[in-house]
Parts: C-alpha cells; structure tokens; sequence
C-alpha cells in the first residue's frame, strides 16, 4: 500500500512541475511550496483511511499523534528547493516505523520513474528488481555525498569534513535530497552519505533502504543511529569504518 500511496504523491509533483511553483518560506532559507502541500494532504488522507489508528510525522505538520506503536514518517517532497528550481533531484519519502524499529520504507522518484522500496527482513528493491550496496572497499575509490542545512549554516560542522572527503575520494556530490542520497547507497550509486541535523522523515525510509541493501547506517561517531539524530553516516559497510575515522582526525584537527 505505501508504494502505491508515494506513486499516487509522485503524480502530483509531476502535474506540479509544469506549473510556476508557489513559494512560502519557513526560514530565511527553508521553502515549502504547493506541490509539498498537495502530496502531503493526499499522503496523509490516504494513510488515515488505510491505517486509522496509526500515529503521522508529516513534514509539513498535517500528521497525528495518537497512542498506537505504529508511526510513519512522511517527507512529500524532500528536494524542495530543487524543486522549486526546477532541479530534477527530489522525491517522496514514507516510512513506517513500529516504536523505535523501522518496518519498511518508499522513496519515489518521479522525475526519472524510480521506486526504491524495502521492507525489514525482505531485502531491498529497485523498479521491482532486488538491488545491494556497491562493493567499493576504500575512501579514496569512492563517490560520496553529504548535504548541508537550510539553517544555522555558519555554525554546521560539515565544511571541513566535505573538504577533506573531496580530497580522499573520488568526489563529494550535494544533491539536496537526504532521501534519494540514501536511497542512492543503497543501490550502489553512491558509497557513502552522511549529513547533520536531519529530522526523521529525512531518513528514515532511506535508513531501513540501505540497512537492507546489506549497507550499514550509523552516526558520525559510530553509535547507533537514532532517528532525529545529530548525525547520521550510511555506507556500503565497506568503508564504514574508515569513514568513521576520518571524520573523528578532522575533527580532533579542528
């Protein structure tokens, strides 16, 4: 069902493009347009019919509380600011998470018809067709991606992380969608992703994408990754540990 409900929102980002986008701001720097609005209210009526009793996080705060164990985690449109530029990187993002466990997750792109869809347990799939993290086994073999903040950008401590990763890799792409970025690892397009100051419905579909794709997900220091995080770092699982400890000497370098 979740599939079919991102297809559904990806519709409307599609219809959306040929339009002139309406912008509002909720920040100096953070937008938020109709097309985020329009696939929210469709994500969330649909999730409320289907899955009455379940709790929403919705970006744009159209979701619920209630007592249920069961949340999803919806991003209707991660890439605004692409978006809004007519920059072909964004998708829709949803995630359902049972207390602190993610169960499965969709991320959609509807520019290029891509679905990436996992579920805990069942493997990870692209376009229907199992998909795994690429095989890269070093830093300096690899394509890496990272992401910066539409806030507090002085104070963001990813600038000397980005400057030292471009220097030991192949490259350091920012795409401005945490959600395809992850997905991305997942499929092996990418060989590592990490970013600060995300919030769940940034990650979390892209989380349980990677981990099933045999990837691994964790914060910058290593511990466990935890929804809202500081940070988060996602691998192929190959070079986790390295990426790991570059970031600790950049760091204690600082």
């Amino acid at each position: 069902m979740a599939v079919e409900i991102a297809l559904e929102a990806g519709k409307i980002l599609r219809e959306e493009m040929e339009r002139p986008p309406t912008i509002a701001y909720k920040g100096d720097f953070d937008l938020v347009t109709q097309a985020d609005r329009r696939s929210e209210a469709l994500i969330v009526s649909r999730l409320q019919n289907y899955f009455p009793d379940h709790a929403i996080a919705a970006e744009e705060g159209t979701g619920k509380n209630t007592a249920s164990d069961y949340c999803w985690h919806v991003d209707p449109l991660d890439g605004t600011t692409n978006f809004a530029h007519g920059y072909p990187c964004f998708c829709v993002s949803m995630a359902l998470a049972r207390n602190k466990e993610l169960l499965l997750g969709v991320i959609y792109n509807p520019v290029y018809n891509e679905l990436y869809a996992a579920a805990r347990g069942e493997g990870a799939t692209f376009n229907g067709r199992k998909m795994q993290c690429s095989k890269i086994d070093s830093v300096k073999n690899g394509l890496l991606c990272t992401g910066f903040p539409n806030h507090d950008r002085q104070s963001n401590p990813n600038f000397p992380l980005y400057w030292d990763f471009t220097l030991r890799s192949h490259g350091v792409r920012r795409d401005g969608s945490a959600a395809l970025d992850l997905a991305y690892v997942a499929m092996g397009r990418l060989d590592s992703f990490w970013e600060f100051g995300l919030k769940p419905w940034d990650t979390a579909a892209g989380v349980v994408l990677v981990e099933e794709a045999g990837g691994k997900v964790t914060d910058m220091h290593g511990n466990p990754y935890v929804l809202g995080g500081a940070s988060v770092l996602a691998s192929n699982g190959l070079i986790h540990a390295e990426m790991i400890r570059v970031a600790a000497e950049v760091s204690d370098a600082r």
